[in-house]
């Protein structure tokens, strides 16, 4: 008789995650598109970040979450600052997606000691971008599918450094296609 599990909150989040991904790498949906449906797909699985990272998936889903809301925040207020109006709304946006992109980096650090840093390895990306360059840097779970995340805090960078995870080498992103495409 073969039993099967009832699928849990964290596979239906991972796997949508996935999908996502796979319709961007394939070119099916757009930067943006990706974003507005990430954005999507942590407002409906009703979860709000954990308290206490146990597990890799409380850390990855934190992560996701404030990285998720951060992107979001930060294309409205760049949509907005391109149409020079309602300048208030574009401060509303821009302080929230930095206060995001600050829990955001807060949640890896928290991801990262529950991991005690083993198979993390952290390095500088090229960029297109100016404003990112020799500033953007890539933190890699080495063990884990799809764990990439990305900072710019020098603070994180201190930690990395000192944890000896951080590689004074620049490399391309290994989703160069998506870092470096506008939206």
């Amino acid at each position: 008789m073969t039993i099967y599990r009832k699928k849990g909150v964290f596979d239906k989040f991972f796997d949508e995650r996935s999908s996502l991904i796979m319709k961007f790498t394939n070119g099916d949906i757009s930067k943006r598109e990706f974003l507005e449906y990430n954005f999507d797909l942590v407002r409906k699985t009703n979860l709000k970040p954990f308290l206490r990272v146990d597990s890799y998936e409380k850390g990855m889903f934190n992560y996701q979450y404030y990285n998720v809301l951060a992107k979001y925040y930060n294309m409205m207020a760049k949509e907005i600052k391109n149409t020079k109006k309602h300048q208030k709304y574009y401060n509303y946006y821009f302080n929230k997606g930095n206060n995001y992109y600050h829990e955001k980096d807060r949640s890896a650090l928290s991801l990262l000691k529950f991991l005690e840093f083993k198979g993390v390895e952290a390095y500088y990306i090229k960029v297109q971008s100016k404003f990112l360059k020799d500033k953007l840097y890539e933190i890699v779970l080495l063990d884990y599918k799809e764990a990439i995340f990305h900072s710019k805090a020098k603070w994180l960078l201190d930690v990395l450094k000192e944890e000896n995870v951080f590689i004074e080498d620049k490399k391309e992103s290994l989703i160069d296609g998506y870092i470096n495409e506008k939206y």
